[in-house]
């Protein structure tokens, strides 16, 4: 008998159905992702900085820029001046 790669995906994925709020819960996640990024690209930032930038709530700011933390889009930097803040910025793969 001859196993075809890529069947169990294709099997699983015709059996099972992705709920419309996991699928709006993406969304949402990659708009927020593109916005952080798009702000660190210009230069490295703090959370109130984002916060203003963005013009979200920061509890919000924070769970997502987190967990971009988490996965390596994002690294922190040095303290601000005043030793209240890390700055954010743009993690270096290469």
């Amino acid at each position: 008998m001859e196993v075809e790669k890529g069947k169990t995906f294709k099997y699983l994925k015709d059996k099972r159905e992705v709920s419309s709020g996991v699928i709006e819960n993406l969304k949402y996640f990659n708009k927020m992702k593109k916005m952080i990024i798009g702000a660190l690209t210009e230069s490295k930032m703090t959370i109130p900085q984002l916060t203003k930038k963005i013009n979200m709530p920061e509890s919000e700011i924070v769970y997502y820029l987190m967990t971009l933390v988490k996965y390596g889009y994002v690294q922190t930097a040095e303290v601000d001046d005043m030793d209240e803040y890390f700055y954010y910025k743009i993690k270096n793969n290469g």
